[in-house]
Order: structure tokens, then sequence, then C-alpha cells
């Protein structure tokens, strides 16, 4: 006699696994409301954090660089936890589940990045909301890169009623960090929503903003290519010279010719977080005749990759403080991914009398919330005369 088995099932035998892990995972029940399974924030500004997991064995969430909370399963399945009223902020998380790490797959706000591993949670009332002001567009904008031979996207932001009759306006030039990607600063970085709203508020300049790839992709520089303790030997200055010349020659080339662009140093900048403060580095430096102003939000420094245009610049001390007309420093007092690249540029910047502000924020780490507050301090002192 042959048994015939389902070959969902056959397959499992054949690698040793028990029929019953290929079994469809459970859904939630359908006359429930499904509120009752996914994680919301409470009027008190805490966030009650729920999964539906009736197999899972243990559970625990990890709400940004805080200790995991553990969670408790219900007859019904649900796996709870609950938080302390927090400020208003947009947080990242992710859930323990019998060891796997997984992203809140009851909400629809995963991280942007290039492997997915976290969500994320706004809990109201800060200036990263959606208020009730006059709004930018933002453009998700397609060109053809010469400088690495491959179609390219960036995001532009655009001031509310911007058009093709308005007066030329300023570009920053914004980078993300590593691994994540070009809608890493519109998404949790909540570029737009700052802008707006600082906007509204008179405290910046209306301004053009141009969010680019921080890694180029291309055969001789991707990231995947290189172990992590090879990354900043191999992997950034390959990476760093790739995006530049695409900066160079075609970004700021595309936007003179496709958008109201001032000209002039003066009213160009460039900026960015961890990787993309590297970039900025670069690029900013690089090119003093090019940007006026420059910042690194925890950016790595040449303290541990070197850069000999960069070196070079940061020997011309007048030359450097002739040109830029800002230069932004910035890092979390407690960053261990980064700290010693900005003690490093600290260190020279003051040794060589090259004129920066500078900003630590206390107890914090290699993270958002030193990020964005740094993005707005940026935003309200560029080009300003």
């Amino acid at each position: 006699m042959r048994l015939l088995l389902p070959a969902a099932v056959a397959a499992a035998f054949a690698v040793g696994l028990p029929a019953a892990a290929m079994d469809p995972p459970a859904s939630p029940p359908a006359d429930r409301a499904l509120k009752d399974f996914v994680t919301g924030v409470e009027k008190d500004g805490s966030i009650t954090f729920r999964l539906y997991a009736p197999a899972a064995k243990s559970v625990a969430v990890v709400l940004g660089s805080r200790d995991p909370l553990s969670m408790t399963r219900g007859d019904d399945g649900v796996w709870t936890a609950k938080s302390e009223p927090l400020k208003p902020n947009l947080y990242e998380y992710y859930f323990n589940i019998d060891g796997f790490r997984s992203i809140d797959t009851g909400t629809n706000a995963p991280k942007p990045q290039r492997q997915v591993n976290s969500s994320l949670i706004l809990v109201p009332g800060s200036i990263l909301d959606t208020r009730n002001v006059p709004h930018g567009d933002v453009r998700l904008v397609t060109l053809h890169s010469k400088a690495l031979n491959s179609e390219r996207q960036m995001y532009v932001y655009t001031p509310p009623g911007y058009s093709d009759n308005s007066r030329p306006l300023p570009v920053l030039y914004l980078y993300h960090g590593f691994g994540d990607t070009a809608a890493s600063w519109t998404i949790q970085g909540r570029a737009p929503q700052i802008l707006d709203n600082l906007l509204a508020e008179k405290k910046i300049q209306p301004m053009l903003v141009v969010i680019p790839d921080t890694e180029a992709d291309v055969p001789e520089a991707i990231a995947e290519n290189f172990p992590g303790a090879d990354r900043r030997k191999n992997f950034y200055p390959l990476n760093a010279d790739a995006v530049d010349r695409e900066l160079i020659g075609d970004l700021i080339p595309y936007m003179k010719k496709h958008f109201r662009v001032k000209p002039g140093a003066d009213s160009r900048a460039i900026a960015g977080l961890s990787q993309g403060g590297y970039q900025a580095l670069v690029s900013g430096l690089s090119h003093l005749g090019t940007f006026g102003w420059v910042a690194t939000f925890s950016g790595v420094s040449t303290t541990t990759v070197p850069n000999k245009a960069v070196d070079a610049t940061l020997n011309e001390p007048d030359k450097v403080n002739k040109a830029l007309r800002g230069f932004m420093v910035t890092v979390g007092s407690k960053d261990q991914v980064t700290g010693k690249d900005i003690a490093g540029l600290k260190a020279t910047l003051d040794e060589r009398k090259i004129a920066y502000t500078y900003q630590e924020f206390p107890d914090l780490q290699h993270e958002m919330d030193v990020w964005r507050p740094s993005l707005v301090a940026f935003l309200e002192k560029v080009f300003k005369r």
C-alpha cells in the first residue's frame, strides 16, 4: 500500500520537521474588534503593545534602547505589555518572539531599512506631528546617474506654495545612515513635518531639501559584500567616493535644471547622520567652493575612516573658516558607534581653530532622538545671513 501525502507535509518530513510546523499561523478571531489585537497609544501617552501569537512560548518587546519588556499571554492568545507614559515622539520597537526578532506585523509602520527589523509608533504632541499648517510636497525623483551608470531615486521636498514660477531657493542635501534608505529621513526622521512646522512658525528660511540614497549600490561598493568588521576599512571609502561623484556630477546639475535653485555656495548645504555624516564631511569639505554649510550628526569621521581630501582641507583652517558660513557637529553623550569619530573630529577642529558649533545630547546613544533635534537646530541656522 502506498501512502500519498500533501506536498507541504511530505516536504516537512523530508527535512525532519514535524508536519504541524507547516500549518498556517492562527488569525485573530473574526468576531472581535481588531484593536484588541494590535499595538496602540493610550490617552496618557503610554503604549500598549499587543501581539497575537497563541503558539509562542515567550515574547518581549524592545522599545528604543530600553531594556526588554516582558509580555504576558492572555487566554485569547494575545501577548500584552504596557509602557510608562512617554513624551511626544516617534519611537522604534521590535518583538522578541521565542528568540526571533520581529517587526510588529499588526501595524503599517515599519522602520525604513535595507533589512527591515523594527517598527515605528508616534506619540503625538511634538514638532513631528502632521499639523494643520501649510504643507510642502515630497517628490520621488528617478534619474539616470551617469557617475554610477544606474537609475537612482531621491526625495525632493518643496515648501508650501512652490511652483515653477517661484523665486530661486537654497538647497539642503540630506543624507541618511548606514543600512537605511532614502525614505528614512522622510518617514522616520519626519523631515517633511519638521520643515512644514518650522516654516509655519517662521523659524526657518524656505528651502528645497534633497534626500538622496547614501549608498551607491555599485559593484565595487555594495555593503552586503563586506563583513561588518571590515566596513570602515573597505566599504565606507569606496562608497563615499562613488556617492560624492554622483552628488557633484548628477544631483546638483539635476536640481539646477529641474528646480528653481538659488546659485552659489552660500545657498547650498549638506548634512547627514552616521554614515551620512561621513558623506557630508567628504563632499562638504572636498568641495568648499560648492557648499557653504556643513553638518554631521553622530557622523563617522576621518578618525576611523581616513580621507586624503578631507584631511588636506582640515590642514588649511583659514580656508575652511573663510569658505564655510556654518559647520555643525552633534552627538549623543553615550554614542558607542561613532562617539570616537566625533571626539576625534572635535579635537582636530579645536586644535586647528576651525570654527564650528557643537551640541552633545546627554544620556543619548546612536539614535534618532539625537538626529531629529540636530536637524531642527541646523535648519534654524542654515541659509541665514
